[in-house]
């Protein structure tokens, strides 16, 4: 697999179950992402123009190949309603064969 096949996971939060529907749909029908998990109850904790801000969100672990990062975050500032959604990417150094063929053939 070359470095740009590698899978990476993309973490995104969200406000609503609506958002992350609408996300996590989009970016696998959009073959963006391979997999989307949303996972609920998620605390969040951040200054935001000066103050500390508390907030429930949604988190989204979007499933892909590192070629893919910058046409998500593209896709996710233009669907996005946060003015700054979090983007951060890591790299799954670790990864099934099967599993791993399975998300190339998904994002293609």
């Amino acid at each position: 697999m070359t470095d740009e096949n590698e899978l990476i996971v993309v973490f995104c939060t969200v406000p609503d179950d609506e958002t992350a529907e609408r996300l996590a749909t989009g970016l696998v029908e959009e073959r963006l992402a391979a997999c989307v998990k949303v996972i609920p109850g998620v605390r969040s904790f951040y200054r935001w123009e000066g103050k500390l801000e508390v907030g429930s969100e949604l988190q989204l672990l979007i499933k892909t190949q590192r070629s893919h990062f910058e046409a998500i975050e593209e896709w996710i500032h233009e669907q996005h309603p946060y003015e700054v959604p979090e983007l951060v990417a890591l790299l799954a150094s670790h990864v099934g064969g099967p599993y791993a063929e399975w998300a190339a053939k998904q994002t293609r």
